[in-house]
């Protein structure tokens, strides 16, 4: 549906998601049932067309990686699961994103709450001027919530989860800006994981870093996948080997193929994505 029209007929109230974030492992989970179903979604920036008919079904607790070259999307539909097109003025999305079976683009969903479930972590570590610990709460004190246990506790479970607070916990009043750069990235997972969502998305998360940090954030997107899901996009495909459950791979704006991530890297079925993964183009 078109975004812009959306917003314009959204009523006083928005409606929110009513799904609360499962607390279960995913054995728990019912088999075969997708957290997240994309049907037939078409993106436009302006007259230019950037997705074309993407199908797919995201697993819970688990992690997908989406690959392929430069320009081919994956970033853009990573972005249309928090909503975060919205913010460009010339974009319209057409088709579906339904998480738990409600529609994310539907007139009236409280954007807001939209991006509390789809916790974000880019390229580039970007923590705030601020000290450790008000990174990592900062979410929760836009929200509203004063009480010091409250989000103390929230600090230091979500350092714990980042494989970040034995090395912090010392210094939380420090600056932020002082942490190395796998630092960095890790307080970042942490504050996107301070709003408990549902969902990870992370895009290049260790494009900037070197192998020791890269190994940490792959080790620790394993342990995440225990408790939340996860959508990385990435150009290394080592790395979606290593730490992927199920891999899509993109070409000029179309989903080509996707499947479980063994089978895509040992018996891909088109030949774009063999001619991918064997390096003869990207």
């Amino acid at each position: 549906m078109d975004v812009a029209s959306a917003e314009r007929e959204a009523p006083t109230m928005p409606m929110t998601l009513t799904t609360t974030v499962p607390d279960r492992p995913a054995a728990e989970n019912a088999a075969g049932v997708p957290l997240i179903a994309i049907k037939g979604l078409d993106l436009f920036y302006g007259p230019k067309q950037a997705l074309h008919g993407i199908t797919i079904d995201i697993s819970p607790q688990q992690v997908t990686a989406f690959i392929g070259p430069s320009g081919c999307g994956k970033s853009t539909l990573l972005r249309c699961l928090n909503r975060m097109n919205d913010l460009i003025d010339s974009v319209r999305i057409d088709g579906s994103i339904r998480i738990h079976g409600e529609e994310l683009n539907a007139p009236g969903v409280d954007v807001v709450e939209v991006r509390k479930r789809f916790g974000m972590v880019f390229q580039k570590s970007n923590p705030f001027p601020k000290s450790i610990y008000e990174n990592v709460v900062y979410g929760l004190r836009i929200q509203g919530v004063k009480s010091r246990r409250v989000l103390d506790e929230a600090a230091e479970r979500s350092l714990k989860q980042a494989a970040l607070w034995d090395e912090v916990k010392d210094r939380m009043g420090d600056s932020a800006l002082g942490l190395s750069g796998g630092q960095q990235q890790r307080l970042c997972i942490a504050r996107a994981l301070g709003n408990h969502p549902e969902v990870l998305l992370m895009d290049e998360p260790c494009s900037a870093l070197d192998p020791i940090a890269t190994a940490k954030v792959e080790e620790l997107i394993l342990d995440l996948k225990e408790r939340y899901t996860i959508v990385i996009v990435t150009h290394n495909m080592q790395q979606a080997a290593r730490v992927s459950d199920e891999t899509a791979f993109f070409m000029l704006g179309k989903l080509i193929e996707v499947g479980r991530t063994d089978r895509i890297f040992t018996r891909p079925q088109e030949r774009l994505t063999e001619d991918y993964i064997t390096g003869r183009f990207g």
